[in-house]
């Protein structure tokens, strides 16, 4: 599911574009299933915590996502601690979900199964 998402680009995001729909959103999804859909500051965002054996490990891998970040022009919060990095994705200009996302997370998680 997520393999094909992961193989798409993302489209800019103009910024009037409206978050997507809660039912736009339980599509999606099932094709990320390894991530959380979490809501801070009334923003709803996909979120995964990634293991690592240490911290060399964990930066390697969050420069990886830095990169495939900067390549898609669509950029993440990254928290890169000991043996672990939580990597949280939503569309800052919409305040919510995007098509973006759901591309990135996929992404990610390729980066992960490649890096193991």
């Amino acid at each position: 599911m997520g393999e094909q998402l992961a193989k798409m680009k993302c489209s800019a995001c103009r910024g009037d574009e409206p978050p997507l729909a809660d039912g736009e959103i339980e599509d999606m999804f099932p094709r990320v299933p390894e991530w959380d859909l979490v809501e801070r500051d009334g923003v709803k965002r996909l979120e995964r915590q990634f293991e690592f054996r240490n911290f060399a490990e964990a930066l390697a891998f969050t420069n990886r996502v830095g990169g495939a970040a900067e390549e898609e022009g669509h950029h993440p919060a990254i928290l890169t601690e000991w043996g672990r990095v939580t990597v949280t994705w939503w569309t800052h200009k919409i305040g919510g979900l995007h098509q973006n996302d759901f591309i990135m997370a996929a992404k990610t998680d390729d980066l992960y199964a490649s890096q193991k």
